[in-house]
């Protein structure tokens, strides 16, 4: 591929132009596009671009072009978006990324795509992701390589990989993603888009979560702005309101208080980070202090005992899938044709079952000791990520087990501990790497504090606006 190709835009002189969510939505309510010019565009610009990205694994145009007929009122009234394949769209196969899942159209949408939907937004496909999203890079073997639209020799992250990509690409303004152990916030980083991941709760649930002895499961979305972000939480909130939450309403503006923020850069494992994500992390800590928060350094919170905690669980969610995927995933489900990732991190559990009871205990028990660091500040500001992105193939299925192991391992550091607290926490794209690609700086809040994340995110996006592909 020349130089010339790698970068990927989908971006051009359409219905859509280079605007977000909302401003797609400002033009189809004011009658200067219908939201059929709006599904039409990115149904073009998806096949202009997905053949270099493969970040779509099921299209449903024709359907996406019957829903912008009659669109649902709401937010993002006849925008286009992607759902990731992990959930239920009806009329659609659900693929999990994995060629043990037979290829059937689904019956019935799962409730969250029902509140997506319910937002206004037509879906136009299936996003791709690793195998049930149980890695950092979205390289499976059921679909292929995603691409990094800002350098296509480099990986998307994972899970929500090909939503990122769609979203950054600007084939979409806005698509589905959920997260785990950082599924949102990992390619939001790598791709350069906003990833909030909310408190446990907020949206509807992934269905059968709830059952789990620690729910880590959260439902989210990635956008290029956070004026999309903040609608989003906003419109859902209008579907399902969550009473032992604090509300968020819309939030529009940087928020007047000024913040007691706590910086970190070394990661559980006592090492410190690359010094790209480093000094990242530092320079955005300055411009806090430059608008007026408070700013200390302080050590990681998160210790090592919790990070292996959390990926002996990692496996447990590989062992089920693997053994109960007939129950869990679809009847049909052939084991056989698992992913090498897939079934040597089950093997990881397996190897280590015995530490299981005391491993739930001690993430159940995680909660009481993060919520205890909101005492002393509002804010935790940290890498998304503990080193810029990779090239593809750096974790991909071709690496040896212990090697890809140990690398991610490293490489996700600092998201696991939201998704075992519940905890909301947002990654913003405010730096480059020396290679050009983007780099995320990750902000975590108390539990139920989504509208201080916005609020602090729309003051640094006014600060410091962050350059996207079309421009």
């Amino acid at each position: 591929m020349s130089e010339g190709k790698k970068r990927i835009s989908a971006f051009c002189d359409d219905a859509l132009e280079t605007l977000d969510g909302v401003g797609i939505a400002e033009k189809i309510s004011a009658g200067e596009i219908s939201a059929s010019e709006a599904v039409e565009a990115a149904i073009a610009r998806a096949r202009s671009v997905n053949s270099e990205l493969n970040a779509i694994v099921t299209e449903i145009f024709d359907m996406a072009r019957e829903q912008a007929k009659k669109i649902v009122p709401g937010p993002f009234a006849g925008v286009p978006a992607f759902i990731k394949d992990t959930d239920d769209v009806k009329g659609a196969p659900t693929l999990w990324g994995s060629r043990a899942v037979p290829n059937k159209p689904i019956r019935k949408s799962k409730r969250f795509v029902e509140q997506f939907i319910s937002l206004g937004l037509i879906c136009l496909g299936k996003s791709t992701l690793p195998e049930f999203g149980l890695t950092a890079t979205t390289e499976p073997l059921s679909s292929g390589i995603t691409r990094n639209p800002w350098h296509t020799d480099y990986s998307t992250g994972g899970s929500s990989g090909g939503s990122a990509a769609l979203v950054a690409a600007g084939v979409v303004p806005i698509a589905h993603g959920n997260d785990g152990g950082g599924s949102i916030r990992i390619p939001a980083a790598c791709c350069g888009v906003v990833g909030l991941k909310p408190s446990r709760g907020r949206l509807e649930p992934v269905e059968g979560s709830s059952l789990m002895p620690v729910n880590i499961l959260h439902q989210g979305i990635v956008t290029r702005t956070v004026r999309d972000t903040a609608a989003f939480y906003a419109g859902a909130e209008k579907y399902r309101r969550n009473p032992k939450l604090p509300e968020i309403g819309l939030v529009q503006y940087p928020g007047k208080k000024r913040l007691r923020i706590a910086l970190f850069t070394d990661t559980p494992y006592g090492k410190p980070c690359h010094p790209e994500s480093a000094d990242l992390v530092r320079r955005v800590g300055s411009l806090c202090k430059e608008l007026g928060h408070t700013v200390k350094e302080i050590p990681c919170p998160c210790d090592a005992q919790m990070a292996e905690d959390f990926i002996l669980y990692w496996g447990l969610l590989a062992f089920s899938f693997r053994f109960f995927g007939q129950f869990l995933i679809a009847p049909g489900f052939d084991r056989s044709k698992l992913d090498s990732w897939t079934i040597d991190i089950s093997r990881h559990f397996q190897k280590n079952f015995l530490k299981a009871p005391a491993t739930i205990k001690r993430l159940q028990g995680y909660s009481k000791v993060y919520n205890e660091i909101f005492s002393t500040c509002d804010i935790l500001l940290n890498p998304t990520l503990a080193h810029p992105t990779p090239e593809i193939g750096y974790i991909g299925p071709d690496v040896p087990f212990e090697e890809a192991f140990e690398r991610v391992r490293q490489y996700v550091a600092f998201t696991p501990q939201q998704n075992v607290t519940g905890t909301p926490a947002i990654s913003l794209p405010l730096g480059f790497s020396i290679s050009g690609l983007p780099l995320g700086v990750q902000f975590g809040a108390a539990f139920g504090q989504e509208k201080e994340l916005l609020e602090l995110a729309f003051e640094l996006e006014e600060a410091r606006p962050w350059p996207r592909i079309g421009q």
